[in-house]
């Protein structure tokens, strides 16, 4: 994934198919990434960005396919803004439009004039406290990829959480617990074990998004 969508629209695509053009020789997919998450992640902070910037519109995503389209065998994914954010908000605070990557697809399909309706592959960024709904929606507008990385965070945080909670009085020193005043408790701090829960946790999570992305029992 290269994300250049901080730098004017131009000069993103020029950079992403300079790559493309190297990547398509050895059968490598570029997803590139255009209009901007709203949000905060990895330092960089649009919370208070003009929202206008957080939806991409059908003209910018046609500059970018007519470019990259170009690229002979080249392989590629937009990750096109329709409300995204990073991180997980309260309800009425964000405010998705994949109507918009609907939108979008018919606009290009018009303009290259086939009979393909969803000519280009779209990756939701910002996934994660997404309802079902909207996923299930910008999925039937060409999405292929979702990011969650938020939701697998918390889910990983929250399987440590409820070890801790659930042998708190296993983990207050290495010796005496409910059992007895001398009786071990290498068993329950061995990190092994907390880390084996959050994984669990996190598993859990990754089977639910398997389950809104219609990914089960699917190949």
């Amino acid at each position: 994934m290269l994300d250049l969508s901080e730098e004017p629209l131009e000069e993103n695509i020029e950079i992403c198919k300079s790559y493309l053009e190297r990547m398509a020789k050895i059968d490598l997919l570029l997803e590139m990434e255009l209009g901007i998450t709203g949000g905060e992640e990895d330092g960089v902070d649009n919370s208070d960005v003009d929202t206008s910037l957080l939806y991409t519109k059908p003209e910018e995503v046609w500059q970018v396919y007519e470019s990259l389209a170009s690229v002979p065998n080249g392989m590629f994914t937009v990750a096109a803004a329709f409300g995204n954010v990073h991180g997980v908000y309260a309800p009425g605070n964000v405010k998705l439009e994949p109507q918009i990557l609907h939108d979008t697809q018919a606009y290009i399909s018009e303009k290259l004039g086939g009979d393909d309706k969803k000519p280009v592959f779209f990756v939701f960024h910002g996934g994660s406290g997404s309802s079902v709904d909207d996923i299930r929606y910008a999925i039937k507008a060409g999405t292929i990829k979702m990011n969650i990385d938020t939701d697998t965070q918390w889910a990983f945080w929250d399987g440590l959480r409820a070890y801790e909670a659930k042998n708190r009085e296993y983990l207050q020193g290495q010796i005496g617990n409910p059992e007895g005043p001398e009786k071990p408790n290498k068993k329950y701090y061995d990190p092994r074990m907390s880390l084996r829960a959050a994984e669990q946790y996190m598993t859990s999570r990754l089977c639910q998004a398997m389950e809104d992305l219609n990914c089960v029992n699917v190949i």
